[in-house]
């Protein structure tokens, strides 16, 4: 038999914006509590997703991870990444806050990561570098180490490209101020952020 030519294997790429939240120290908890943790985190990230006006039509379905989930979202106005950052993840972290309020318990934090770029799908899943480029963003020590030092309950944490193109501008009344460079000259260039909801009548702000 012949070999197959590596290109026939290669599914075609999609453009596509990244969200994706993980749960912090989420290994100290019993499986039991990570059970009730994961359709917390599954909950608020689709009622985030909801009250910003992004359904489930404008995104590849939410992909659990264990510790938290990955959304991939599609090139359309509802979901476009001012939207993320200026709707998505303020009302997040509003339904975070509300949570750990009403649900002592499960006190649980969220460091969260918005990116974009091209990524692939086969069989197995999604894949592709721009991916590889949002996890290790969400994962660093600098962006776990924002978050431990924080009072607040959410960290976001955004690329580069995305801080350039979408943070800088001040789209949907983003503060672009209130961003700091990631400091974590191992990993990819990024930015972090530790939300302050503005509301008006519009909704949550990210400021």
């Amino acid at each position: 038999m012949l070999p197959v030519p590596r290109r026939s294997v290669v599914p075609p790429a999609h453009h596509r914006a990244i969200l994706a939240v993980d749960v912090e120290r989420s290994t100290a908890l019993t499986n039991p509590g990570r059970a009730r943790m994961r359709h917390s985190v599954h909950d608020l990230l689709v009622r985030a997703l909801a009250a910003g006006g992004v359904g489930a039509e404008h995104h590849e379905g939410l992909v659990d991870t264990g510790d938290g989930v990955l959304a991939l979202l599609r090139p359309v106005e509802a979901a476009s990444k001012a939207r993320l950052l200026g709707r998505v993840v303020p009302t997040l972290s509003r339904l975070l806050d509300d949570h750990r309020v009403m649900v002592p318990d499960e006190g649980f934090r969220l460091r969260v990561v918005v990116h974009a770029g091209e990524v692939h799908r086969d069989r197995y899943g999604w894949f592709g570098e721009a991916l590889d480029v949002a996890f290790r963003l969400l994962n660093a020590p600098a962006t776990k180490e924002r978050l431990r030092t924080s009072a607040g309950a959410l960290v976001l944490v955004v690329s580069d490209e995305i801080h350039r193109s979408v943070v800088r501008h001040g789209y949907d009344g983003i503060d672009a101020t209130a961003f700091e460079p990631l400091r974590d000259p191992l990993g990819p260039a990024g930015w972090t952020h530790l939300p302050v909801l503005v509301r008006d009548r519009e909704g949550d702000r990210l400021r």
